[in-house]
């Protein structure tokens, strides 16, 4: 079969210091609980500065300026200051670590409603800044328009408004797009327009990172945590379609995938099916990040001393199209799934997405090179209490291959010095989830020695309070054999030969006998 391939991979940091305070959940809860805890007095002094989060190896790693098996040759954890890189590059292999005012600038960018109003002095900083910026067009700066009046931001901080702050000064204000529907209140707006200014990044850096022709996208797919609607439809969309207007997609159409943090791999499968079965030709699958998460795990980090390492705002996106001989090939035949009757204890997860789809296909767990699953920065999550994640399942893994007498016990911990990886992405909920790798994969199965690869994705959608399931999807990449199929069928002239050839066949043992 003609499988799809992946063609294209972008990724895209914002770093966001003062979105921590105003707009992270764990902050603005604490305010609203305890204004005057200790923690919220710390935070300031717990912030780290741009050049910090640029030279901090985790983030040089999602950018794909450093690779996966650089932070095997530095010992956990990467957050000591002795380990911080110097000189790192804010642009990357696949995308780019963009500080804060420039963010604030793409998100009234991103601004269809007149929606978000910035000072005049502000706007005029900028505007200088993004007109340096290679993907930001002319076309995009000219939306930043003017500039308005700090009274006129103080007015509407009165009216609802919710602040934009760079270097804790007020900068801007989003405001709300109804006076009574909760879904268009400033504090909703705010989270989605992060949201539509990180995937369009992702968006943009796509599209440059890899030669792609924006009129050859045919279908865009969104699978980011959050949901635009209003009172009436709640989640009704359409992130993908809005990224896809400013990004010059004007040949797409598109809708948003929703699956908590497995949303990027429900979405990388429904894409390639998209693609396989010849529906598009090219589908861009996009995400951007979410303030909520932004110093989710602060506490626990201050507590350990530590500065506040969810400080970015993350997003992504990949170009999946048909088979062109060259990159890898997504097999839309290995797939797993976390069926309702799976339940949901850690061995019955994995082996639902990693064992039993391989099973299927009559391999084991070491014919897979390498495996992608919640691929969260440990630096973040073993302060937090919850362990190293991504070696927990590599562990699980390795112990489903032993079970099924595919490893031995011994072979456990090569196992997964061998096929796992460490983990290097921010905890922004649905970018960790087996995707971060996909960049890297693209060129271990290409210009590199590695043959397959999965890629899992978890989530958990009690958070929701509609059901207690769990969930997850995988799926596996592999190296292309260059050999493509003539998928139009077969001529009127072969149908000729092939039954001729076949009547001399049958006439022959008739002779025979």
């Amino acid at each position: 079969m003609n499988f799809p391939v992946l063609k294209g991979t972008s990724y895209v940091l914002v770093h966001a210091p003062d979105m921590i305070i105003q707009n992270g959940t764990t902050q603005t809860t604490e305010k609203a609980l305890n204004p005057n805890s200790e923690y919220l007095k710390e935070i300031p002094n717990h912030i780290r500065k741009y050049e910090e989060v640029l030279n901090y190896l985790p983030n040089q790693v999602y950018i794909g300026n450093k690779r996966p098996e650089d932070l095997k040759a530095v010992p956990q954890p990467w957050s000591d200051p002795e380990k911080y890189l110097s000189g790192a590059e804010r642009d990357g292999k696949y995308g780019e670590i963009m500080p804060e005012h420039e963010f604030i600038g793409l998100m009234k960018i991103c601004d269809a409603f007149d929606l978000v109003y910035l000072n005049k002095e502000f706007t005029e900083s900028v505007k200088a800044d993004l007109e340096k910026h290679p993907l930001v067009s002319e076309a995009l700066v000219a939306r930043l328009k003017e500039g308005v009046e700090q009274s006129v931001l103080e007015g509407h901080m009165d009216n609802h408004a919710e602040g934009l702050y760079f270097e804790d000064k007020l900068v801007g204000v989003v405001t709300r797009a109804h006076d009574v529907d909760v879904n268009l209140s400033a504090h909703v707006m705010l989270e989605n327009l992060v949201t539509k200014a990180s995937g369009l990044l992702a968006a943009l850096h796509l599209v440059a990172k890899n030669n792609l022709d924006p009129n050859e996208v045919e279908y865009v797919i969104e699978c980011s945590e959050e949901a635009c609607g209003d009172m009436n439809q709640r989640g009704g969309g359409n992130f993908a379609k809005s990224i896809a207007e400013l990004a010059g997609f004007d040949n797409a159409s598109g809708s948003d995938l929703r699956g908590f943090c497995a949303a990027p791999t429900h979405t990388l499968i429904t894409a390639s099916s998209h693609v396989h079965a010849g529906t598009f030709k090219n589908v861009v699958i996009v995400a951007g990040g979410c303030t909520a998460k932004l110093g989710m795990n602060g506490k626990d980090h201050l507590k350990k001393g530590l500065p506040i390492l969810e400080d970015c705002i993350g997003g992504f996106a990949a170009l999946i199209s048909e088979n062109d001989g060259v990159n890898p090939v997504l097999r839309t035949d290995i797939v797993g799934r976390h069926t309702v009757g799976t339940g949901s204890s850690p061995q019955a997860v994995m082996s639902a997405l990693v064992t039993a789809p391989l099973e299927k296909a009559n391999l084991t767990v070491k014919d897979v090179d390498k495996y992608s699953a919640e691929m969260q920065n440990p630096d973040i999550t073993k302060p937090a209490g919850a362990g190293d994640v991504p070696n927990a399942n590599f562990k699980m893994i390795g112990a489903l291959g032993v079970m099924k007498k595919q490893l031995e016990k011994a072979e456990i911990a090569s196992f997964i010095e061998n096929h796992g990886m460490e983990g290097w992405a921010p905890t922004q909920g649905h970018i960790p989830s087996g995707v971060p790798y996909l960049g890297f994969c693209r060129e271990d199965l290409t210009t590199g020695e590695l043959n397959r690869a999965m890629i899992i994705g978890k989530g958990s959608l009690f958070l929701g309070r509609m059901t207690n399931l769990f969930d997850g999807v995988s799926i596996v990449l592999e190296r292309n054999s260059g050999k493509l199929e003539d998928n139009s069928g077969v001529s009127k002239e072969e149908v000729k030969k092939l039954v001729a050839e076949a009547m001399r066949n049958f006439a022959s043992s008739l002779i025979e006998e």
